[in-house]
């Protein structure tokens, strides 16, 4: 089932519909998908019936909340593009505001119903593409300034950003933006070009993700 229709919303739709996805977002992000609608609901502060018109079923939920995130990921991606500094900085900014982007990588990839609902979604697939574009440009033009360590692609970075948040549950940790802050700042550090580590094979491009 579509979580929208195509018809544009009144003004207090929208803002109901704009309620209960930033809820959701909250609530799925520290108790996964499968807490009560209801308690979504309470903590949007809008009805049940409401969130219910909005959205017919936890599905439809699940899919409106990644594609808000990755939507958002994608604004962000195109407006460093053009307004950072350097792309490194852009890239840089980018991951800290990945954080938008940690629920839908957690939805897909910790819970299987989630990751169905999700896997197949054409609109979904078409942002995090998009999202993955941005992020390639990004990678080749902060390498071509010499900040970002040349062994590595946007599958790279995708991966690292995948694996950090999939091992920061918030839940169970009592300061979860700090803890996410700091581990996005370690591997900032890790990509920086400088002596290191050789990396195996090469870098992984987004043609690598599946």
């Amino acid at each position: 089932m579509s979580a929208d229709p195509e018809a544009p919303l009144r003004a207090d739709a929208q803002r109901n519909r704009d309620q209960i996805i930033a809820a959701a977002r909250v609530i799925f992000a520290s108790h996964g998908p499968e807490v009560p609608m209801e308690e979504i609901s309470r903590a949007a502060g809008v009805g049940v019936g409401t969130l219910y018109r909005r959205f017919p079923d936890r599905e439809a939920l699940i899919r409106a909340v990644a594609v808000d995130n990755f939507a958002s990921v994608l604004t962000e991606a195109k407006r460093l593009a053009v307004e950072a500094p350097t792309a490194w900085e852009g890239l840089v900014q980018l991951l800290y505001h990945g954080a938008e982007l940690q629920l839908s990588m957690q939805l897909s990839m910790l819970s299987q119903r989630s990751h169905e609902i999700l896997k197949d979604d054409p609109e979904v697939a078409e942002l995090r593409d998009a999202v993955l574009v941005e992020v390639e440009s990004l990678v080749t033009k902060a390498q071509a300034e010499g900040v970002l360590r040349p062994d590595v692609g946007a599958g790279d970075v995708a991966v690292l950003f995948a694996r950090l948040v999939r091992q920061l549950p918030a839940q169970r940790l009592k300061m979860p933006e700090l803890a996410v802050e700091r581990s996005v700042a370690i591997m900032i550090d890790g990509l920086r070009a400088r002596p290191g580590t050789p990396l195996p094979g090469r870098p992984l491009g987004r043609e690598d993700l599946i």
